[in-house]
């Protein structure tokens, strides 16, 4: 990944956005992206457009559905992971194969974007096939909590590649991931079970950060809908070999089954897993990954309204705890893209 995703040279002008297609939260005509420098990590709320904040939240509530959508589906986990992605990619198919402008952005994307589609879907299908089993092995406490560890890999990694974001930014997420562990509590169970699980969540939880970042360099020069498409596709492949072999059944549901299968392809993998394409070019992949630590107090709240299951009594704080962090890496990123007087 470190050379695919290596810095251009000091010097060198940022990649230009290719006039694409509309694409979700894009208007028709408009350039899929805007650049976003060298490291490619946002411009910030300040400069960003509003709708891409609207967008995030819609994007954080659609993620959060999937956890109590999943729960109420009888279904197997990887199966669940299978069709939301298989689905997801045969509704953009249409517009892919039908749409002469996208259909010639998807031609035209080039060996290394492609590339980089494929390898998001890869680590996409990586994040579920490794974290999904984690909930068998060890305490759900514990695989949400290692799983939501997201945002400080994500920093880490663009750390690696040269970025360096302030104090404030560690700070922000540290409070953030704090406040996920007030709703999710530590798990102290020690067996060789539980920690293969916790081993696994973590992984989970590092894919995913990946998986963000290739995703907000793709979408510098490329448009959402011809991205996902590509990411969608390949997790979808990947996965269904996996099902096969894991002996997951992927049929023989009942209506309900697949109506629920519907609605989460539609909320936490269109409106959810797009959206948070959308939104990383302007908003960055530090406050992207760290919102994504909202999808634990949100599903707690969701779960309370629509299966009547009552929110622990951290679950309130713990948003507040969330929310300030989340504010603080903001500000931080404000601060930092903000022009010199």
């Amino acid at each position: 990944m470190v050379s695919l995703l290596a810095r251009p040279e000091a010097g060198a002008a940022p990649a230009r956005p290719l006039p694409g297609p509309s694409a979700p939260g894009t208007r028709a005509g408009a350039p899929a992206t805007t650049p976003t420098g060298a490291t490619g990590t946002g411009t910030g709320l300040a400069t960003a457009p509003r709708l891409d904040i609207a967008l995030l939240a819609v994007a954080v509530a659609g993620i959060s559905l999937s956890g109590p959508l999943i729960t109420a589906i009888t279904a197997p986990a990887l199966a669940i992971a299978f069709w939301r992605n298989a689905a997801a990619a045969a509704a953009l198919a249409p517009a892919v194969l039908l749409r002469g402008p996208l259909r010639r952005e998807v031609r035209r994307m080039g060996r290394r974007n492609l590339v980089l589609s494929a390898l998001a879907g890869a680590v996409l299908a990586a994040h579920f096939a490794l974290w999904l089993p984690s909930l068998e092995l060890t305490s759900v406490a514990s695989s949400v909590a290692l799983v939501t560890t997201t945002p400080i890999w994500t920093i880490l990694l663009l750390r690696l590649r040269g970025h360096r974001p302030p104090a404030a930014v560690w700070t922000g997420v540290g409070i953030a991931f704090t406040g996920a562990l007030l709703l999710t509590g530590v798990d102290l169970t020690v067996s060789a079970r539980a920690l293969a699980g916790d081993a696994l969540a973590l992984g989970g939880g590092i894919a995913a950060a990946v998986y963000v970042l290739i995703g907000a360099e793709v979408r510098r020069t490329t448009s959402t809908t011809a991205y996902t498409f590509v990411c969608y596709t390949t997790t979808a492949a990947l996965l269904l070999p996996v099902c096969l072999i894991g002996g997951a059944s992927l049929a023989g549901y009942s209506a309900e089954t697949w109506l629920k299968l519907l609605l989460l392809t539609v909320t936490a993998q269109l409106l959810g897993h797009s959206l948070m394409s959308r939104v990383v070019t302007s908003l960055g992949p530090s406050v992207t990954s760290t919102a994504i630590l909202l999808e634990t107090p949100g599903a707690a709240l969701i779960a309370a309204v629509w299966l009547g299951q009552r929110p622990e009594p951290a679950a309130y704080p713990a948003l507040a705890v969330i929310l300030a962090g989340l504010a603080l890496v903001i500000r931080a990123e404000n601060g930092r893209a903000a022009p010199s007087p």
